[in-house]
């Protein structure tokens, strides 16, 4: 493995442990670090099964509160690493992926400790009215975030291959059955989670339709999403909600994209 990958995946790896705290780009997702390193690595089609079997298991997970939920982007760099890098497979790397995820969460908690010092760096330099100062403390923070994933994937990368493989190999059927198992446990738990956010009247016959068409073999995954947009375009259409007829019941449903003063004339008529 060349230098310059080795610099790419780790570039990938640091992105993903800053976005864990941000949020915004989304690159800890596993969908796309597993994918990101998949591509540097010069195996695309791998990072990508293993980033959509690692989604499904991650889809539930969120920080509510002070609960931390496990860390996605440990497991999602560390497993690609193996399966990428090292001649894992992608079944086995899924299966380690949530021990993977629990030391990326212990990871966290420590990182998020260390932050609190620097909060309050921050919040001095906030008095002396130094942005420069604040900014700094912020950035600091950030990187250590970046570094905690960027760490553990170094190590990994070091490891030799046969080290890897003998390891692996080396972990009882037994074990890797039951990390299977509860991995798919885990995917169900997370639907419920999302489904429970969700979960409203107005949705429940869209929930439903899915399931039906789901059971029809002949569409693809591809055509079923095509069917879906379709359905939401049209449901978009049609609904008062949203095609600018919500407030009037009389006759205004027509009214998308016309004047607002003209909603305000016919509540008053």
């Amino acid at each position: 493995m060349s230098a310059i990958t080795i610099i790419l995946v780790l570039i990938v790896a640091f992105f993903a442990g800053m976005e864990g705290i941000l949020d915004e780009f989304e690159f800890h997702q596993p969908i796309i670090a597993c994918a990101l390193i998949g591509l540097v690595t010069g195996h695309p089609v791998e990072g990508l099964l293993l980033g959509g079997q690692l989604q499904l298991i991650a889809l539930g997970w969120m920080n509510v509160g002070a609960a931390v939920a496990p860390d996605a982007a440990l497991a999602s760099v560390a497993a690609a690493i193996l399966v990428t890098m090292k001649g894992s497979d992608v079944d086995t790397a899924v299966a380690l992926a949530m021990p993977l995820a629990v030391a990326g969460l212990v990871l966290t908690i420590f990182v998020r400790s260390i932050t609190v010092g620097l909060a309050h760096g921050a919040d001095n330099q906030a008095k002396k009215g130094s942005f420069r100062g604040v900014e700094a403390y912020h950035l600091t923070a950030l990187m250590l975030q970046g570094l905690r994933i960027v760490i553990p994937a170094a190590l990994v990368i070091a490891i030799p291959a046969e080290t890897v493989q003998g390891v692996l190999n080396a972990i009882p059927e037994v074990i890797k059955f039951g990390l299977q198992a509860g991995g798919g446990m885990i995917v169900a738990v997370g639907y419920a989670m999302v489904i429970n956010m969700m979960a409203t009247p107005a949705l429940w016959p869209w929930f439903f339709i899915g399931f039906a068409m789901s059971a029809v073999s002949e569409i693809s995954l591809i055509g079923m999403g095509i069917i879906g947009v379709c359905l939401a375009l049209v449901y978009l259409q049609l609904s008062p909600k949203f095609n600018g007829g919500g407030g009037n019941s009389g006759g205004n449903a027509g009214g998308a994209g016309g004047d607002p003063l003209d909603d305000i004339l016919n509540d008053y008529e």
